[in-house]
């Protein structure tokens, strides 16, 4: 099961998560990029009833002991526009950061997105980052 590159590690890490030795802590925003790009990927693998897959998961997510979900207080929506408006990164990917920040823990991406080339190295010293690629 499961191809990718990334998928090795990113299962360790959701299997930490799952048994309560790693804390997640993601911003209410996430879940619906996680519903979306869900979405897609059922799509696409031609199950019926896509859209209720796609639900069951966020629902699973949202409800895992292990995985704080914050909702949107006013100094997280704050942060991520001032990240929003210094590094002009996604949103999702701004909300990460500022979550990052405010709560002093590691965020962790795929990859070194190309729209974080060139900032890459502002963007590691604000920030603890963490990219699955440098562990393939």
């Amino acid at each position: 099961m499961g191809g990718g590159k990334y998928y090795q590690y990113s299962s360790r890490l959701f299997n930490l998560i799952i048994k309560g030795n790693l804390r997640a802590i993601i911003p209410h925003v996430i879940l619906a990029e996680t519903y979306y790009v869900a979405l897609r990927i059922y799509e696409k693998l031609g199950l019926e009833n896509p859209d209720l897959y796609a639900n069951k998961l966020v629902e699973w997510l949202y409800r895992l002991p292990t995985i704080q979900v914050i909702g949107e207080p006013l100094d997280l929506a704050l942060e991520a526009g001032k990240i929003k408006l210094k590094y002009r990164l996604a949103l999702t990917d701004c909300y990460i950061l500022a979550v990052s920040k405010l709560y002093n823990c590691k965020v962790i991406f795929r990859e070194r997105e190309k729209e974080m080339i060139n900032i890459i190295k502002e963007l590691e010293k604000e920030f603890k980052i963490m990219f699955l690629e440098d562990y393939i």
